[in-house]
């Protein structure tokens, strides 16, 4: 049996003992939804690949310690958002340092997501885009939430907050998104 014919579960059972065709058809299956996952939080492509790539590496290096094989995507996909917040923490700290030890607000030019990814509802897009205009940790909680789908426990770990701070996080971004969302429309004469 070739790989690409394989399930998940015995992908990631011949992964464990190095074969590499394996590991190469997880990435296939798994990279764009990993890459999408850390672009939307570090704002950048190729830091996104570099973060992707670095956790293919230590997810096949530390496949022993998944305990449930049916999790995989899961367990990558937490790897990813790890590596990705505390990459964009790293990066606004080094932005900070450069300004000679002045905070500003670090606006990135984000164009959102690979050209590939086609969004069909205009709705859609037009809140992906507010939610660009969020401060940092409305931005992430909102994504790591109604994007990535993680409830508020796994959010508050994630984000190392305790539960009830994250659930007036995401309530407050929530509220911010709507009013932005208001704005942008009364503006673009839809209201």
């Amino acid at each position: 049996m070739t790989p690409t014919e394989l399930n998940i579960e015995q992908l990631v059972e011949l992964c464990k003992s190095g074969n590499q065709s394996a590991q190469l058809e997880i990435y296939n299956r798994y990279y764009k939804a990993m890459y999408n996952t850390s672009l939307r939080i570090v704002k950048d492509s190729f830091e996104a690949e570099d973060i992707m790539q670095d956790a293919f590496l230590l997810a096949f290096t530390k496949l022993e310690s998944l305990m449930d094989v049916n999790t995989f995507g899961s367990w990558l996909k937490r790897i990813v958002v790890n590596n990705s917040i505390y990459h964009y923490k790293k990066n606004i700290r080094i932005k900070e340092v450069l300004l000679d030890g002045m905070i500003y607000k670090i606006e990135d030019d984000y164009n959102g997501f690979s050209e590939d990814y086609e969004f069909t509802n205009l709705k859609a897009q037009e809140i992906l885009n507010t939610m660009k205009l969020l401060k940092d940790s409305y931005r992430i909680s909102l994504t790591l939430h109604l994007i990535e789908g993680y409830d508020y426990e796994e959010i508050s770990e994630i984000m190392n907050i305790n539960n009830a701070n994250c659930r007036t996080l995401i309530s407050r971004a929530k509220d911010s998104l709507r009013r932005k969302l208001i704005i942008t429309s009364v503006n673009n004469g839809n209201a």
